[in-house]
Formats: structure tokens, C-alpha cells, sequence
């Protein structure tokens, strides 16, 4: 038994959100929500992620869990929101402790109990949850982030942002708790999985030649194909690679209000007494 995908991508985060479906019991899971954040004006609304609930709702789908590959520091998560209109868990690696420890401070988010508490279930390796005739499994895949995980279920993997297409090559390193020689170990052990494995990425950026968006790829065509990390290059190769690529890269332009937004699991911080709501920006004078 293999789920049905169908993905939602957000042009604006280039994200690419995945509803997975078990067909015989109409059970379903939400990979990487996103929040629709305007950061000049300050906006936020829910129409991506009520977009992917409509079609859960059109189908007739019962939500069971939303699962998050890790905290995201590129868009803002509606992991809370779907939490809180369908009931469904709200799942992520148990390494988020580690992010929230280097994080709750820089935001001087008193509120973070960095314990993981504000999800429903914290998934380490080999861990599985039921869907439906499904069986959703964890590889921990670090070096992105020290909190990456990989969900396994039937023939798909939803690798987050550790691989990209094969044209694009793989996740930055440069956050804090990444690294790059750790990421190239966790890609091997992706691109150990069936060649015929369906590997769907979090996110697609269009490379030079390419004007179409996509997400979904194999096991066999990464490591055939990777430009940064195809069965041919060495560890050696892909560290001096990735970690001189990344020095060229700007901050994520929502790191900020998703990093402090991420760690409280989507989350908002709490209202003022005026009842304003205030995301926080941290100033570094050079």
C-alpha cells in the first residue's frame, strides 16, 4: 500500500506543502503548513493552509497529523492552526530541543520552555505513527538543521530541505547546529532507500533553463543526477562545496519572525494587554 500525494506550493516561500493520503481509509497527514506572512506590512493570514484543508474537507479526508520536517527558518508554519481547527497532532523531531534552546534566547522568548512541549509528538529514529493501513517512519537527517527528520511512508520519502531537485543540489548549512559534512552523511543515507523510492522536497527554487516548479523526484534520479550530491562526489568534495557556497548566501528574508514563530510550534506570541500581537527583531550593531 502507497499514500496518493497531492503538494500546494507557495511561490512566495517557494514552499511546497504535501497532503498524504492512505486511499482505503481516507486517513491523511499535512507536511510543512505554511503561514501566508507579509513582513513590510506585517500581515498574516491562513489561506494557504486553509487551501490544503479545503481540499481535505472536498475529499471527505480524516486529518490525523501534521508533521513538521523541522523549524523552518524560511516561512512562518501553520502547524498551530491546523492543530486548532482540526484537532489532528502536531508532530516533529524530538532534536527541536536544540533549536529551541539557541533560539528562545536571541528572541528573549520567556514563554519557550525548550522541551519540545508545544507539539503533540516528538519523533526520534525508527519511531512510527499509524495512517490509516499506513505506517509513517523516521530517519533523522541532520546537518540542515540539527533537528531534520525524513518521513517515511510506503514508497515516499519527505525529505524537508535536505535534498532539493537534482538541478537545484541541497540545503544550506550555515544555520546554527548545521553542518555540512553531517548533511552529506544524511543525504547517503536517502539515497540508501529502493532507487524506485518517490522523494518529495520541501522547497524548489528555479535553476537556470528551468521555468516549471517541482517537488517530486527518486531515489534513483538524485543519485544519478544531484549537481551537489550524486552517488560520484566524496565527502571532501561536497563539505569544501557546500560550506563555500553557503559563505555567498543571505539570510533567509522571514528568518527572523519564522524562527521565533517556528519554536512555539507555529504558534504566536502571546497578546499584549493593549491586545496587539508583537514579533520581535533582534539588532546586531557592527
Amino acid at each position: 500500500m502507497n499514500p496518493t500525494v497531492q503538494t500546494f506550493f507557495d511561490p512566495v516561500t517557494f514552499t511546497a506543502t504535501h497532503l498524504v493520503v492512505d486511499g482505503g481509509t481516507g486517513m491523511a497527514a499535512i507536511i510543512d503548513p505554511v503561514l501566508d506572512f507579509e513582513p513590510k506590512g506585517g500581515t498574516l493570514s491562513t489561506a494557504s493552509a486553509d487551501a490544503v484543508l479545503k481540499a481535505v474537507a472536498d475529499q471527505g479526508l480524516t486529518l490525523r497529523y501534521i508533521l513538521e520536517t523541522h523549524a523552518h527558518a524560511d516561512h512562518l508554519s501553520a502547524g498551530d492552526h491546523l492543530r486548532r481547527r482540526t484537532g489532528a497532532a502536531l508532530v516533529i523531531g524530538a532534536h527541536i530541543t536544540d533549536v529551541q534552546k539557541v533560539f528562545a534566547p536571541l528572541f528573549d522568548a520567556d514563554d519557550v520552555v525548550p522541551n519540545g512541549s508545544q507539539f503533540d509528538v516528538l519523533m526520534q529514529e525508527g519511531d512510527t505513527l499509524p495512517l490509516g493501513d499506513l505506517t509513517i517512519s523516521v530517519l533523522h537527517t541532520p546537518g540542515h538543521t540539527p533537528a531534520c527528520i525524513t518521513y517515511l511512508i510506503g514508497d515516499a520519502a519527505f525529505v524537508g530541505d535536505t535534498l532539493f531537485m537534482p538541478d537545484y543540489g541541497t540545503a544550506r548549512t550555515d544555520f546554527p547546529g548545521g553542518d555540512a559534512r553531517t548533511l552529506y552523511r544524511s543525504i547517503r543515507r536517502i539515497l540508501s532507500l529502493p532507487p524506485e523510492t518517490r522523494l518529495f522536497v520541501g522547497h524548489d527554487y528555479l535553476p537556470a533553463g528551468r521555468t516549471d516548479y517541482r517537488w517530486e523526484t527518486t531515489v534513483a534520479d538524485e543519485a544519478a543526477h544531484n549537481i551537489h550530491a550524486h552517488a560520484g562526489a566524496t565527502e571532501d568534495s561536497f563539505v569544501v562545496m557546500r560550506e563555500g557556497r553557503d559563505k555567498t548566501l543571505a539570510p533567509p528574508t522571514l528568518i527572523l519572525p519564522s524562527l521565533q514563530v517556528n519554536i512555539r510550534a507555529g504558534a504566536l506570541p502571546a497578546a499584549s494587554p493593549s491586545g496587539a500581537i508583537f514579533l520581535k527583531l533582534p539588532v546586531t550593531i557592527v
